[in-house]
């Protein structure tokens, strides 16, 4: 499995404010962490249930992470560095992940907890797939007032010769992100 990170905190790079709306009834921020219940309001989470159960384990209280926003899709279109697969199909997810208390915050904590998924990864079987970690800003606010902190973009394909393929190697690779999550919350207890 290919792993890698970056950090992304320029002036034109992507952030994102915590908690989001939603516009004219379309996707809306629901806070899994404290209301699990909401799991069955995310139309992505309900139509792929392995999406489902990685949500649900991120935002369970074993861990010190939750989510914001997320999707999947699948495709034919392929990118240069994509073709070491050989593979004609992709299944893509992306995750906004973000701590829960003050590291928050924290670049350092971000970039060591990004490292750390990335070895983890680099370590597990080789299968088509890869996954991406981007450092970037967020706006948290907090009553009245917004605070500076950062935010992980989880993208994550799995790659294969049909649709199904693809969506059974995505799924292997998020059960590994899963796993390696686990272990990380493990080990900094």
């Amino acid at each position: 499995m290919e792993a890698d990170f970056a950090i992304e905190l320029g002036t034109d790079d992507e952030t994102l404010e915590m908690p989001w709306r939603g516009v004219d009834n379309g996707p809306t921020y629901h806070d899994l962490k404290r209301h699990p219940e909401y799991l069955t309001r995310i139309e992505e989470a309900v139509s792929c249930p392995e999406l489902g159960q990685f949500l649900a384990a991120l935002n369970s209280p074993a861990t010190l992470l939750e989510t914001a926003k997320c999707d999947v899709w699948s495709s034919t279109e392929m990118n240069p560095e994509e073709d070491v697969f050989g593979a004609s199909h992709k299944c893509g997810s992306y995750i906004d992940v973000l701590f829960s208390d003050e590291t928050r915050y924290s670049l350092s904590s971000y970039e060591q907890f990004a490292k750390g998924l990335v070895q983890l990864l680099k370590r597990a079987p080789e299968i088509p797939a890869s996954a991406e970690f981007l450092i970037r800003r967020c706006y948290y606010h907090a009553d009245t007032e917004m605070r500076d902190g950062l935010y992980i973009t989880f993208y994550l394909f799995g790659y294969g010769d049909d649709e199904v393929q693809a969506r059974q190697g995505w799924a292997i690779a998020l059960k590994l992100v899963e796993n390696a999550i686990r272990q990380i919350a493990r080990s900094s207890r």
